[in-house]
């Protein structure tokens, strides 16, 4: 019998297709990077990931009714999307904003001891 192995990525993409909690936490602690050197790539690159896991930037496009080359450009590394495309990319993925900024803060007010 052959047992096969799963590389971290496949791991993590399965995670963020099929967990919408971890989809939350990772979200959120990339967002946890945004003021710093680089944080907008670390922030981008979470929300490119959870596109590859959800379908891709096809279906995305499908969904957002924004057209795909403007998404690839504004998701993109160094990429410079609007607010407003944020939020529709987040909410077409089923990840809200407000879920990821809300969970951070939940997490921000719980005591180490918890």
């Amino acid at each position: 019998m052959t047992t096969r192995t799963r590389s971290h990525d496949e791991s993590v993409l399965e995670m963020l297709r099929e967990d919408e909690a971890f989809a939350i936490e990772y979200l959120s602690v990339a967002l946890e990077e945004i003021d710093e050197d680089g944080g907008e790539d670390v922030f981008l690159t979470a929300i490119r990931r959870l596109i590859e896991a959800r379908g891709g930037m096809g279906n995305l496009s499908k969904n957002t009714g924004l057209a795909r080359p403007n998404l690839y450009r504004s998701i993109a590394a160094g990429g410079d999307p609007k607010l407003s495309t944020i939020l529709k990319v987040l909410q077409a993925l089923g990840v809200g904003m407000s879920k990821v900024v809300s969970h951070r803060a939940d997490v921000g007010s719980q005591s180490p001891d918890q």
